[in-house]
């Protein structure tokens, strides 16, 4: 299923025709742009046989509202969008491998964006969000990831815990981050089927995610020891690619 959105910005736009060229419709470049990269983005367009339109900038304002565009945007026929029943054959392609990033209730689609691209850098085979009370992918959460959004499962669930409880059948351990919790992150096995549960921006993990866990860890840190001191995107980070050092 496809969904059509503009994406705005040199970064989202210039990712989108790098990784997912097929889905992008039509650039729209500011009339008199002299940036170099949006320059490269035209070229690479017309190369990719993409209808570009130089148009003036109150016209780019009118397509993306207040999102920064940079003096760039597409129109864009989203990508795969990925559904919860497909989860297990993700986790089975894996072989044993499978590395989950699980996100209870992220509000801020800036911070959305940013998990999204950790996410992909670090390699990782999806990420997990509720379907309720959660920011989905829209037009800020695809700038911020760069072109993550696109080259990452993202895969909304109706029931988290429920999700979560299905991922254990699979063999997969999930491992919650908490601030309170007695265990260290460092002192995990991460190097096989994992899930790493972060928590929203005002809460942390629910209730029910935390039952689901297998254990609560948390990430040392002599300067104040409390993982809610750190931003989600930063902790899903440092959670992430500690498991891609453990993985070499």
């Amino acid at each position: 299923m496809s969904q059509k959105q503009w994406i705005a910005g040199i970064n989202a736009v210039s990712a989108a025709l790098e990784h997912d060229a097929e889905h992008v419709r039509e650039v729209l470049i500011e009339a008199g742009a002299k940036n170099p990269r949006i320059t490269e983005i035209e070229s690479n367009a017309r190369r990719l046989d993409i209808d570009v339109r130089r148009v003036a900038t109150q016209a780019l304002d009118g397509v993306v509202g207040n999102l920064r565009h940079q003096g760039v945007v597409a129109r864009y026929a989203a990508a795969k969008t990925w559904n919860e029943n497909e989860l297990e054959a993700l986790v089975e392609s894996a072989e044993g491998r499978a590395l989950l990033l699980i996100l209870d209730g992220v509000q801020d689609p800036h911070n959305l964006g940013a998990c999204l691209r950790s996410a992909a850098a670090a390699g990782a085979t999806a990420v997990i969000i509720p379907k309720d009370k959660s920011v989905q992918v829209n037009a800020t959460v695809r700038k911020t990831s760069a072109g993550a959004a696109d080259s990452v499962a993202v895969i909304p669930v109706t029931n988290l815990a429920r999700t979560m409880r299905d991922l254990q059948k699979m063999g997969v351990w999930l491992y919650g981050l908490a601030g309170e919790a007695e265990g260290s992150l460092y002192a995990l096995d991460l190097k096989g089927n994992v899930g790493l549960v972060l928590g929203g921006e005002a809460d942390g993990l629910r209730r029910l995610t935390r039952e689901n866990c297998d254990q609560l860890v948390r990430i040392p840190m002599p300067g104040g020891d409390s993982v809610e001191s750190l931003n989600v995107s930063v902790a899903a980070g440092v959670t992430l690619f500690e498991a891609v050092r453990q993985r070499g």
